[in-house]
């Protein structure tokens, strides 16, 4: 429990400005019409307003951006009274959606670097904090340098106050301030150091690198629901197999899917790891290719290590392969739901994926019939010929499930009769 004792003033952060400004040389056409509308409005009631963050980053950097910031002077009341259509959401800072839509763009007022409305919990991170400053305050309160770039619609410039462009320039990955202190305000930074370093293919710098290992179990105290959020963003980047490497090597991973990293850590042949890289490598390709993928296949996979484990044991306890693999679902998915809080809608899936697998040996007769017309069946087979890549199950049950798929109607009937047994005299 927090009381007012733990109210503390914030440290400014000791950084060098340089207050570069780019002036020409942007592709202004590539912002989003909507960032532009909203700035437009802000300024037109009398406010500063820039479009701040990823957006730029991106097109600075020649790839395509997906989210598009505003960040202004206006405070969320006066925001929200300015779009017909806006919402005020946030805890730690009240921050404005502006809606378009299924769409909205994100409005948030310039933060002040001190505040004596800040509350910490003892461990440094930040639980509440609604104060309000200037655009230089606001900039060195962002978390990277390369996230603080404000464009300026009206003189189309970028405004960097933190050496972002330089970071860009150089491709490396920076926090603005005291490393240590802005993990601690906030552990969920750490996530997002790995997923930008390795979607962005930045180095991490040396002292933004240094204390994730020994901060990583401040994650434990973030919310298992925010956690998720940033799961799904972290597995669906198309750099599935690299974030696996990178979570892994500063104890990350472990923080999140820890029933998970035991089973990795420990096994000798390494087929699990094996059966998880492959996963993540087919959703890679996927994605790159622009087919559908499904963050429940990919967490059915991550969590089938600690799963298989479990049931074998139930199995050697002399429990039932099919109602083993039921209670390790079952237990597996409560205790991840202590760490990630995997919603229902992916929960239901993911159990039928793990369940399902059990049901493959079964090739004849009635069981068969009703696996093949099962709503899941397809997903619970490419789960199944990732297992028999990593050498987990013999590659004639694969084939012969891949067979049925592709015989048609007569042979596929053939392919299902059980055989006869013949009697002995």
């Amino acid at each position: 429990m927090v009381c007012t004792d733990n109210l503390v003033s914030y440290q400014p952060v000791t950084i060098t400005a340089s207050a570069a400004e780019q002036q020409s040389g942007f592709p202004v056409g590539q912002m989003d019409p909507r960032a532009v509308s909203v700035v437009e409005t802000l300024r037109e009631a009398g406010h500063e307003a820039y479009i701040v963050g990823g957006g730029v980053r991106d097109i600075l950097l020649g790839a395509k951006p997906k989210d598009f910031d505003v960040a202004t002077s206006a405070r969320p009341n006066e925001v929200r009274k300015l779009f017909r259509r806006a919402r005020l959401i946030g805890r730690r800072f009240p921050i404005v959606h502006v809606l378009f839509g299924r769409d909205y763009i994100e409005v948030t007022t310039f933060r002040a670097l001190e505040s004596k409305e800040r509350l910490l919990h003892e461990s440094g991170r930040i639980l509440h904090d609604s104060s309000y400053g200037t655009l230089a305050e606001d900039a060195l309160r962002r978390d990277f340098t390369i996230n603080a770039l404000y464009f300026d619609t009206a003189a189309e410039r970028v405004i960097d106050q933190v050496g972002g462009l330089e970071d860009l320039a150089a491709r490396r990955l920076r926090l603005i301030g005291v490393a240590e202190t802005r993990y601690r305000e906030d552990p969920v930074r750490m996530l997002r150091a790995v997923r930008f370093a390795v979607k962005l293919k930045f180095e991490l710098e040396a002292e933004t690198r240094a204390p994730i290992a020994e901060l990583a179990p401040l994650l434990a105290d973030i919310p298992p629901a925010r956690l998720f959020e940033e799961i799904g963003k972290l597995l669906l980047s198309g750099h599935g197999r690299a974030m696996l490497t990178a979570l892994r090597e500063h104890r990350l991973f472990g923080e999140l899917f820890p029933l998970t990293e035991e089973v990795l850590g420990s096994e000798r042949d390494g087929v699990f790891q094996q059966f998880v890289l492959a996963a993540l490598d087919s959703t890679d390709r996927r994605i790159a290719n622009k087919e559908p993928v499904t963050l429940a296949f990919l967490l059915a996979a991550l969590l089938w290590p600690p799963l298989r484990r479990y049931a074998d044991w139930l199995v050697a306890e002399g429990m039932g392969e099919a109602a083993a693999v039921q209670r390790a679902c079952a237990v597996i998915m409560a205790a991840s739901n202590q760490r990630i809080s995997i919603p229902r809608r992916l929960g239901q899936p993911i159990r039928e994926i793990a369940q399902l697998q059990s049901r493959f040996r079964y090739r004849h007769g009635k069981r068969a019939e009703l696996l093949l017309a099962h709503p899941r069946f397809r997903a619970a087979y490419d789960f199944l010929v990732l297992r028999t890549r990593a050498n987990e199950v013999d590659p004639e049950v694969a084939e012969f499930w891949t067979a049925i798929q592709e015989a048609s109607p007569e042979e596929r009937k053939k392919m299902l009769t059980p055989r006869r047994r013949v009697r002995r005299h």
